[in-house]
């Protein structure tokens, strides 16, 4: 099973890492960004592929740096390239989940979006995403605590007409990580809160905020830009953990990944569901591994190996025991 993660763990270095050391990822990198990087002239943006692959890849700060769009174009061609590898040496999954941003690399990695109108997807997330301004704080804690801090730090209420932009809980990760998500100023009310209660509390370094009842507009406005593209049945399940389950053929695709916008995301209830399948192993298509470890604390109970290829050497090709 591949889990595909949002933005808030993406590493390029760790990308160029991989690429440089390990040559299967380097061709799944090759081909990823070959088809990535007609999208990126399409939209007037820099191709990635000649410079993450070549000599001076960028920093990234200068990735950063780059047009609107391009850091995402990046991360999306990482979790494609860290999929395609697996599946060259593990076969096609049995099923994905996707988180957040990620759920567009998910539906592409199952073929109902194409490689080139899933990078155009996340393209066009991303453009919607510079406008909804405000931030996202990740606490160590658990959703019950992140909650209270809210409270406690006063943060104005999300449907309050004056101040739209309340802080609410946007992503579960595990009973010991939440992400939040509000106005710069609420943000920062909720981490006073949290440094006097003894919680940890770090500010991601993504200029907007996401999985936000406020954000209806942009939702909507991302899910008319999704209805352009040409969308094929599923090869394997692809599992939200915005929806909270598998989507199903009835499923307004377009619309469910806008629902990313506007809705939390839960981490443990999607895990604990495709627990069920009793997948061998579960790997983060992503190139970071703060998601394998949300999973791995959900998956104790189970005899399930979890590894995160690009920030574990040797996981890419490291098979279950049983």
């Amino acid at each position: 099973m591949h889990l595909f993660p949002g933005q808030g763990d993406f590493s390029v270095g760790a990308l160029v890492r991989a690429v440089h050391a390990d040559p299967s990822i380097r061709t799944a990198a090759e081909q990823v960004f070959e088809a990535i990087d007609g999208v990126a002239r399409e939209r007037g943006l820099r191709p990635l592929g000649p410079w993450l692959l070549g000599p001076t890849p960028p920093t990234a700060r200068e990735l950063a740096g780059e047009a609107v769009g391009t850091a995402q174009l990046a991360l999306f061609g990482a979790s494609m390239t860290v999929h395609q590898a697996l599946c060259g040496a593990h076969g096609l999954p049995l099923a994905v989940v996707g988180v957040s941003f990620g759920e567009i690399a998910a539906l592409t990695a199952a073929g109902v979006l194409t490689l080139d109108d899933g990078a155009r997807a996340a393209h066009d997330l991303a453009r919607v995403l510079s406008a909804c301004s405000g931030g996202l704080t990740l606490l160590s804690c658990p959703e019950r605590t992140a909650r209270e801090l809210i409270d406690a730090a006063g943060a104005p209420d999300p449907v309050d007409p004056v101040d739209p932009m309340g802080v609410v809980v946007a992503v579960v990760n595990d009973d010991r990580s939440v992400v939040v998500a509000g106005s710069v100023v609420g943000l920062a009310r909720v981490e006073k809160a949290a440094a006097e209660a003894g919680v940890a509390a770090v500010r991601l370094r993504l200029p907007f905020t996401s999985h936000h009842p406020a954000l209806q507009a942009e939702s909507e406005e991302f899910a008319e830009a999704v209805r352009a593209y040409h969308r094929a049945e599923a090869r394997f399940p692809v599992h939200s953990a915005v929806a909270g389950r598998a989507y199903t053929a009835a499923d307004d695709l377009p619309r469910r990944l806008a629902d990313c916008l506007v809705r939390p995301a839960r981490v443990p209830e999607v895990l604990r569901q495709v627990a069920l399948c009793e997948p061998d192993a579960v790997f983060e298509a992503g190139t970071g591994s703060a998601l394998a470890s949300s999973a791995r604390a959900v998956l104790s109970r189970h005899p399930t190996l979890v590894r995160a290829p690009l920030a574990e050497p040797g996981a890419l090709s490291q098979r279950p025991s049983r």
